[in-house]
């Protein structure tokens, strides 16, 4: 079992049992580690030769969903530091510190919502010649739906036999490591194609790549996104589907 893993087993442990029965329609703690390496991911900041990421995190949570958690806090806290330490070392990103959680109420929040801020915080240590500026507040607040809220996005992207969630303004298609989606494919580009939200619709934009993007057959630069539409990357069909009403 991967570390990963491991932690995500812990979290799912602190509400098995009675207590989960009791908030299976509320936030649950392993939605809120998975979307905290998502926003690690889509903050990413490259250096010359390294990777910097965010090493603080402000969740904001509904009253209840808060609630919740009051007898767990600090254990839910610690776990989901480790987490994100364990996620930044698999990917051999650089934190300026161990990263830091910070759990916080939102009144505006209806249960199962929750939103999530990052900050890179520079510390007392030295500062790396090459580590990108210190920001004074937490960036845009990205809010998601748990426990069976209804999602505000809730845009796939299928391949493989994996399914892919679209919830954020844009993703990578690629070869490279660092791609929100890779395909290990000699046929395709390190940065291949990315999808992205404009409004409340959905385009995928090739990024110049040597191989281009397929749709029956004939290569296309850009592509409208309905439900259904599929494409195709190097050797690999990808499906796009979205939820009814979005």
């Amino acid at each position: 079992m991967t570390v990963l893993r491991t932690i995500e087993s812990k979290l799912e442990a602190l509400f098995e049992g009675v207590f989960g029965r009791a908030f299976r329609s509320n936030v649950q703690p392993v939605e809120l580690a998975r979307k905290l390496v998502k926003e690690m991911d889509e903050h990413r900041n490259v250096s010359v030769s390294r990777v910097y990421v965010p090493n603080e995190y402000t969740i904001y949570l509904s009253p209840d969903d808060r609630q919740q958690f009051a007898d767990y806090e600090d254990s839910l806290r610690d776990e989901l530091q480790e987490y994100l330490a364990a996620h930044a070392r698999r990917e051999g990103y650089v934190l300026l510190s161990p990263p830091r959680v910070k759990l916080e109420t939102d009144g505006d929040l209806e249960l199962g919502m929750f939103g999530i801020a990052t900050r890179l915080a520079h510390t007392s240590r030295p500062k790396r010649p090459d580590a990108p500026a210190a920001q004074a507040a937490p960036g845009e607040t990205m809010i998601y739906a748990g426990g069976g809220a209804p999602s505000q996005s809730s845009a796939t992207l299928t391949l493989n036999g994996q399914v892919h969630e679209l919830d954020g303004a844009r993703t990578v298609i690629g070869r490279s490591k660092d791609a929100d989606i890779q395909l290990p494919d000699p046929n395709v580009s390190r940065r291949h194609a990315e999808v992205r939200r404009e409004g409340s619709s959905y385009v995928l934009v090739d990024l110049d790549s040597t191989n281009g993007v397929e749709v029956d057959g004939k290569r296309v630069k850009r592509l409208e996104l309905e439900d259904g539409a599929r494409f195709t990357i190097g050797s690999t069909e990808i499906v796009f589907s979205r939820e009814p009403g979005e």
